[in-house]
């Protein structure tokens, strides 16, 4: 071992070095320090484990250089929050359009719901553990809900069921926070008591059909793929 050089257990526990960006390749940058982030939340379980060192250590380069990307490790982990909030929307909206009928997409977009939570427990723990990087709007509906697309959805699709007389609700808003909140308690409960003998997922049907106060059910009607 050279003068000066660090001992072996700290050379091995450096990451291999990252190549240098091409020209233009700047943003792919970006992308890498949010993947990372949430691999190390979703190995650990927690955002407690996302610090500019271990993201750095994670892709391979010097922890100064995410500065130009990130002006702090919790701007990190709500970029992190952001992207899942976005898949999640994603991933509802895909199942509430596959069908033509506003209840049968109901239905479906609240079994993606859970079926993102429980298949993301680490991620779905994370965006209701971290604080909004702006305040939520005080005005009930309002179209932007702080980044919660996957509500608005909800509550629009909602308002559907009840335009096509599917549903008895005279508050759609307050109906929808009802559902949602039944839907949060069925992911974190699962999470939390894995052992418990939960009833199988349709029941989650059920509850839906109930808060929604769904009165006529036509069956499930697929939009036809183009």
């Amino acid at each position: 071992m050279t003068k000066g050089s660090p001992p072996p257990a700290a050379q091995d526990q450096r990451a291999p070095a990252r190549p240098r960006n091409r020209r233009g390749e700047g943003p792919r940058l970006r992308e890498e320090i949010v993947e990372a982030a949430t691999a190390l939340i979703v190995r650990t379980g927690s955002d407690q484990a996302v610090t500019l060192r271990s993201v750095a250590r994670e892709i391979g380069i010097a922890a100064p250089s995410i500065y130009t990307h990130f002006p702090s490790r919790d701007a990190i982990v709500q970029a992190v929050v952001e992207e899942a909030l976005t898949q999640l929307h994603e991933s509802i909206t895909a199942a509430v359009i596959a069908y033509d009928d506003p209840v049968e997409g109901l239905l479906a977009g609240c079994a993606a719901y859970v079926d993102f939570g429980t298949s993301e427990p680490a991620r779905y723990r994370v965006l209701f553990g971290t604080p909004p990087s702006k305040p939520a709007p005080s005005t009930p509906g309002s179209a932007d809900l702080s980044g919660l697309q996957a509500f608005q959805t909800l509550v629009d699709n909602l308002h559907a069921c009840v335009e096509v007389g599917s549903s008895a609700s005279t508050d759609p808003f307050a109906d929808a926070v009802a559902l949602w909140t039944a839907l949060h308690g069925q992911v974190s409960l699962r999470a939390a008591l894995p052992a418990f003998p939960w009833p199988p997922t349709d029941t989650v049907e059920q509850m839906v059909l109930r808060l929604a106060r769904i009165t006529k059910r036509r069956g499930p009607c697929r939009t036809p793929s183009p």
